[in-house]
């Protein structure tokens, strides 16, 4: 047999996996064989309705598990409501290494089907779309975790480390029923040094890819209610201690107030990133807000062009909720206003409330934070580690030359419990068009929906972040 033969032999031997992989990998598998099982599965999963109220996770969980246990991977459920569980699927390692947990929900927000094009848990495909509540948040992340594990185990990959799967119940708002219930009743399932789950992604704008975020800090929400008393009266007799007007002035008051602008590791680096992919003109604000003398005079510019970057400088208020008066000639002996406080992750709620008592100095109007359900605040997750590393290795080996961006989310995500436990955890997503939340097509929106070939890519990446960090060496 001729050298040639034997090597043509050799290699038709050899099981089909994809690219050559970077070293220190695990071979891909064949990621275009497996992309009508993916999107069986996601479809699967989309057509279940778990919308938040009333949840209905268990649906999902049923699903996920018969997958899981039919592929011969250890699950467990654990639910402090019988039909909102959350399942765990577990890996096991060498235990050279912690945990590695890959996590997503099985909520989503409600729905008004009467605005929806397709029916919201049709899980239509159209036009290289699949449309349906849950595509971009967050069964996106959900099947992508599923197809990792499949694959892993199907492919009998060695690892240095337990990779963790956890189908979380309740994110939309009902925490008590998933990521609190089990970091407060079932820690030890969950443990782990890495979290990968939501809350990044990767950006499209006219075709060609700009950037990618992962998110490896946020702001924690708070609810403040303002009280402004004083006496009722007759409508028809004006009163200085009117409560509505009172109120209106503390409202004023603090709209016309920013707190102070405090930057951390992740935001910092977030504008330097940021400044070397964009215009001469936008890229040199980025940099002065960098230097102590110069931000003042960016931050205004951001306040009225570029809100949410605004909103990163600093905790924020918003006032969103009035409630005063009942009947237009009476004068209400009482008024409240709500305001949604985005608070940086180490801001101190007591001292910042007492800073807000100041600004309105007031005696008629009192300022206390809601009772409600809430995330911890905890420090951003290091931008110098290997989960980090791995991430943006992953991004250009799947998106191309592409600059990754550490964001610090004004919204809030599961990972707030978990990196109060120590925890490094960082938010990744499928890549989407910058064009698509305008048009309607976002998450939360009515016409809910992604690319079919980004859903692919999703699973790619997933695969590769997952085998840098946890295959044995």
């Amino acid at each position: 047999m001729s050298r040639r033969l034997a090597a043509l032999l050799i290699l038709l031997a050899l099981p089909a996996f994809g690219p050559s992989p970077v070293k220190g990998q695990a071979p891909s598998p064949d990621f275009k064989a497996l992309e009508d099982e993916t999107m069986r599965h996601f479809q699967a999963i989309l057509r279940l309705d778990t919308s938040n109220p009333p949840g209905n996770e268990g649906l999902v969980v049923d699903y996920l598990d018969g997958v899981l246990k039919a592929a011969g991977i250890e699950t467990k459920r654990f639910a402090n409501d019988p039909k909102r569980p959350n399942l765990v699927a577990r890996l096991k390692g060498s235990g050279k290494k912690k945990p590695l947990l890959i996590m997503g929900h099985t909520d989503v927000v409600k729905v008004d089907a009467a605005k929806w094009t397709h029916p919201p848990f049709s899980a239509t495909r159209d036009g290289g779309y699949v449309y349906g509540r849950g595509t971009v948040d967050d069964k996106d992340n959900v099947v992508a975790a599923l197809m990792v594990m499949l694959q892993l185990k199907r492919s009998n990959v060695p690892l240095d480390r337990d990779v963790i799967f956890l189908a979380e119940a309740g994110e939309e708002a009902s925490t008590q029923v998933g990521i609190k219930f089990m970091v407060d009743e079932h820690w030890p399932e969950i443990d782990a040094e890495y979290c990968l789950a939501e809350g990044g992604g990767v950006t499209r704008t006219g075709g060609q890819v700009r950037f990618a975020t992962v998110q490896s800090s946020e702001k924690i929400p708070y609810g403040v209610t303002l009280t402004a008393k004083g006496p009722s009266g007759h409508g028809s007799v004006p009163l200085r201690t009117n409560a509505v007007v009172h109120l209106a002035r503390a409202v004023t008051k603090l709209s016309d107030w920013q707190s102070p602008m405090r930057l951390n590791d992740t935001t910092r680096a977030y504008f330097q990133r940021l400044a070397t992919i964009s215009g001469a003109e936008d890229a040199q604000r980025y940099r002065d807000l960098l230097d102590p003398s110069k931000a003042g005079a960016v931050q205004e510019h951001l306040a009225t062009r570029e809100p949410r970057h605004h909103s990163m400088l600093r905790t924020s208020v918003s006032p969103n909720i009035l409630d005063g008066g009942f009947q237009v000639n009476v004068i209400p002996s009482e008024a409240k206003a709500t305001l949604d406080v985005r608070a940086l992750p180490d801001e101190d709620l007591e001292a910042f409330l007492e800073q807000l008592r100041k600004v309105i100095d007031d005696p008629a109007v009192t300022v206390a934070r809601n009772e409600r359900n809430t995330r911890p605040g905890a420090p951003p997750s290091r931008i110098d580690s290997e989960a980090f590393a791995a991430i943006e290795a992953a991004i250009v080996e799947t998106y191309g030359k592409v600059t990754t961006l550490p964001t610090m989310s004004t919204g809030a995500t599961d990972m707030a419990f978990l990196r109060a436990k120590g925890m490094q955890c960082y938010g990744i997503g499928p890549m989407t068009d910058s064009e698509d939340g305008p048009k309607g097509f976002g998450a939360h929106s009515d016409q809910e929906r992604i690319l079919e070939s980004s859903l692919h890519a999703f699973v790619r990446f997933n695969w590769d972040v997952v085998v840098r960090l946890a295959r044995a060496r």
